[in-house]
């Protein structure tokens, strides 16, 4: 079983890895580049957005009165999404270096780049700005759990988990004792490498 595991792992990050060749393809198709972390289009094509881009005052008389009364919810949420983030990062601080697991780079999963898009007017950046910080802290904060739970209980459940993180398929099986107690150092060992 652990063979079988381990080929489908195998074809999972082939398929990453296709992935990201494409990913890369389309990226030239929609011709743009990265220049160190900032992203540049062909002088065309920006021109090309800024002719797309909606005025900032249709736009705003176009939202939806729905959308006017859920936005203090949505951007409420900003006070415990950077509480969230101070503290995860307060926890990996103090933490991973007494556990000897490497730190988590914050900056790899909080990405904002959407306000080089030429075609989204203010608003729309800044709704960009607020779901890239959100689901950046929540990518963030699932890594440093992640490696946490590597460290003190990298046991598979027993019943099928949804959406798990990539460390989990390493973990070992839900009843296997013997597995635990032998493969435990050898997972703790492996987050000093990340």
């Amino acid at each position: 079983m652990d063979a079988q595991i381990n080929r489908l792992i195998d074809d999972i990050r082939h398929l990453e890895n296709q992935l990201e060749v494409a990913v890369a393809a389309k990226q030239a198709d929609l011709q743009y580049r990265i220049e160190g972390k900032k992203v540049v289009f062909e002088n065309e094509i920006a021109q090309a957005h800024d002719q797309l881009k909606q005025k900032l005052l249709p736009y705003i008389l176009e939202i939806p009165l729905s959308s006017w009364l859920t936005a203090p919810f949505v951007y409420g949420l900003i006070i415990p999404f950077a509480l969230l983030d101070a503290m995860t990062s307060l926890y990996q601080a103090i933490c991973f270096p007494v556990y000897g697991i490497t730190k988590v780079r914050r900056g790899d999963y909080l990405v904002f780049d959407r306000h080089n898009l030429h075609y989204l007017n203010a608003i729309e950046k800044l709704n960009c700005a607020y779901c890239s910080y959100a689901n950046g802290v929540a990518a963030y904060v699932r890594e440093v759990a992640a490696r946490t739970e590597q460290y003190w209980c990298p046991i598979k459940h027993a019943r099928r988990l949804s959406g798990h993180h990539p460390y989990y398929s390493h973990f070992v099986d839900y009843g296997d004792a013997t597995a635990f107690q032998s493969q435990l150092g050898k997972l703790r060992e492996e987050l000093k490498d990340k």
